[in-house]
């Protein structure tokens, strides 16, 4: 790292992130927390580009605090209806005119791989606010921040993700920066219908990460340092009566607490549905709405640093002609043009990480 500058230009995946750059943003942010005033006109002048494709409180509403608190100023949609996408205008089409506004993009869509094919196009820097059950690589700033900020450091954990593994972009996210750290061990709490997907099982045997799969939350739950607990997600499920038969299996009450540790944290990415009772909200260990307030600061650092990147002409890029990836909710799947990449072991897609 250059005179404090990322060596990433995109934040697409968490992995896009080395321990040192983690450890430069979380400084910063931790400076940012303790003298906000000193940075409130830290991005005058600079715009953020809002794109929003599929609905979002938390990290639309921390994106926009973020930069407004920075001293600059935002402008996007919430709704693809708003926006030319109503009209047909391809992804390519509306970042290339986007970026030429912007000095960052901020971008959430349902698809996988969106963000990966916005930032081929983009003259600014693009962060991924979630791709459909793919990634979501700042809420996991969001994750980090508030674990080194209340156990003042990130290491020697057993971390406990409960809920919808397989569609949960949160987890998945996390699972990949956590394993940069230290004495990490996973517990992967999920009905079997929702597993966390082989493509995360093979990241973590790769990575030499200890993990078990269980399906009883309650007699894992005096192991555990961490409990990320998060909800089943309607919107991924394309049979209703499935996602009826799957929504309350797991839900945490005061009482299943009694044998969970006195510092254990307890974590969601928000929002809850009825995964977490309210009467968890008043226990010292539930820091879930805490972990939202760290998420605002945690954003302010990073479009800090990406702001800095500057703009730069994206590279030419060969056209596509028919989608390539077998994953129905890749953004190969329906932006045809894209060129067809896959990672560098050359059996997953780029876009989405599904095997080819």
């Amino acid at each position: 790292m250059e005179d404090g500058r990322l060596k990433l230009r995109n934040l697409i995946d968490i992995e896009d992130l080395s321990l040192e750059e983690w450890q430069e943003l979380y400084a910063l942010a931790r400076e940012i927390i303790a003298n906000p005033k000193n940075y409130a006109q830290a991005l005058q002048g600079d715009v953020m580009a809002s794109l929003f494709y599929e609905p979002s409180t938390r990290t639309n509403f921390s994106f926009q605090t973020a930069m407004l608190r920075l001293g600059g100023s935002v402008f996007g949609f919430a709704d693809p209806n708003s926006s030319s996408t109503s009209k047909g205008e391809t992804l390519k089409d509306t970042v290339k005119m986007v970026s030429s506004y912007a000095d960052v993009i901020v971008m959430r869509s349902p698809k996988e791989g969106a963000a990966k094919a916005a930032s081929l196009y983009s003259e600014v820097p693009v962060i991924n606010a979630g791709d459909g059950g793919h990634m979501h690589p700042t809420q996991t700033l969001t994750d980090l921040t508030t674990i080194a900020m209340l156990r003042g450091g990130i290491e020697n954990l057993n971390v406990g993700l409960c809920g919808d593994l397989k569609n949960g972009r949160t987890v998945h996210s996390l699972i990949k920066a956590l394993a940069k750290f230290p004495g990490i061990r996973f517990y992967l709490i999920a009905p079997r219908d929702l597993a966390i997907p082989g493509y995360m099982v093979e990241y973590m045997k790769m990575r030499g990460t200890p993990f078990v799969e269980v399906t009883n939350l309650e007699a894992t739950m005096p192991q555990l340092d961490v409990l990320y607990m998060t909800r089943i997600q309607r919107e991924r499920f394309t049979d209703p009566l499935e996602y009826d038969r799957l929504k309350g299996v797991y839900v945490l009450t005061r009482s299943k607490l009694r044998t969970a540790k006195k510092d254990m944290l307890i974590m969601h990415p928000l929002p809850r549905v009825d995964e977490i009772a309210q009467d968890v909200d008043d226990d010292p260990r539930a820091v879930y709405f805490d972990q939202a307030r760290y998420g605002m600061f945690a954003r302010m650092a990073l479009l800090m640093k990406m702001v800095e990147q500057g703009r730069k002409r994206p590279e030419p890029q060969i056209i596509g002609r028919e989608p390539r990836c077998r994953n129905k909710n890749c953004i190969t799947r329906t932006e045809l043009y894209l060129p067809p990449l896959l990672k560098a072991e050359g059996t997953c897609c780029a876009f989405c990480d599904k095997e080819l």
